[in-house]
């Protein structure tokens, strides 16, 4: 049964895409702020120490056919912390859709107002624009002979096909608000060489804010939202607002406008590290089952 159903999901998704296999973009996690790189290039380096870290979403979910990802990043900030740098690997996959990309991204950092406002727990950068580039290498799979569909030439052959990837973003912090814009997979599409394939390029567009419920700023309030647009796509809305007391803990719950409900904790300790577990819900209306989720993040020197 269970493989009945995974096979009717799986052909209901691909043949949605008009004779031409969807490269699946890269996902947005429910705590996407805790990896902003993996959207903007820009964020690279936006805290002055190195940090890493490790996300694993869907692998504890036994549904077979469900949205798994896996990625490792890293982060630093170099040349007195003008220029960050960042790389890592990502894996996204859904049925028999797999795509892998390992990047490596660039930002140049423009700083305004220095004695403005001090950094803080919370706010490592007051008053910073920053422009960033990245490129890398996606790898796409599709193992459509695993479906057993005959008679159609769409599944009949798998798909193998690996094609470079350019992208930019820009980012403003200030003080209290943010606002970034990005743009990923530029030219892959026109450069991969099966025509059979159709890579989005997606942009981006989210804005934050943080509010502080104590004279001392030890309390932060934070709503979030992000915009996604695709070609022949709906827009992609979330909405997020997480809680945090001196990067001590944190709690957070967003609503994404594909029928899925998130929520968020995160622990910090031993200064250095910061431990986050995500649980999403989706609306019952959609193939996929509920899913969790976690990130660990360690930063370096003086940590959180």
């Amino acid at each position: 049964m269970r493989t009945t159903i995974y096979k009717v999901m799986t052909v209901f998704i691909l043949s949605l895409l008009f004779n031409a296999i969807q490269a699946q973009q890269t996902p947005i996690f429910s705590d996407y702020y805790y990896n902003q790189v993996l959207l903007n290039p820009a964020h690279s380096g936006y805290y002055p120490e190195t940090e890493i870290s490790i996300s694993n979403f869907g692998y504890l979910n036994d549904f077979e056919g469900n949205p798994r990802t896996f990625s490792g990043i890293l982060s630093t900030s170099i040349i007195d912390d003008k220029v960050g740098v960042s790389g890592g690997i990502i894996r996204d996959q859904i049925g028999v859709t797999s795509a892998t990309t390992v990047f490596a991204s660039y930002a140049y950092k423009l700083f305004f107002d220095h004695n403005y406002n001090r950094a803080r727990w919370w706010n490592y950068n007051p008053n910073v624009l920053s422009f960033g580039l990245t490129t890398g290498v996606l790898f796409l799979n599709e193992d459509l002979s695993r479906l057993n569909i005959q008679g159609d030439p769409n599944f009949e052959n798998d798909v193998n096909v690996t094609v470079p990837t350019f992208g930019f973003g820009a980012l403003y912090n200030h003080n209290k608000l943010y606002v970034g814009f990005a743009v990923q997979n530029l030219f892959s599409n026109s450069i991969a060489s099966d025509q059979n394939v159709n890579i989005q390029t997606p942009y981006y567009l989210y804005s934050g804010y943080r509010l502080y419920l104590s004279r001392f700023e030890e309390v932060r309030v934070q709503p979030s939202m992000l915009v996604k647009l695709e070609k022949d796509a709906p827009a992609q809305f979330d909405f997020n607002v997480s809680v945090n007391y001196k990067n001590k803990i944190e709690a957070g719950i967003g609503y994404r406008t594909s029928s899925s409900l998130n929520a968020l904790v995160g622990l910090y300790f031993f200064q250095n590290w910061r431990f986050a577990y995500s649980y999403t819900m989706f609306d019952r209306e959609t193939p996929f089952s509920n899913t969790n989720g976690f990130i660990l993040t360690y930063k370096a020197g003086k940590g959180f």
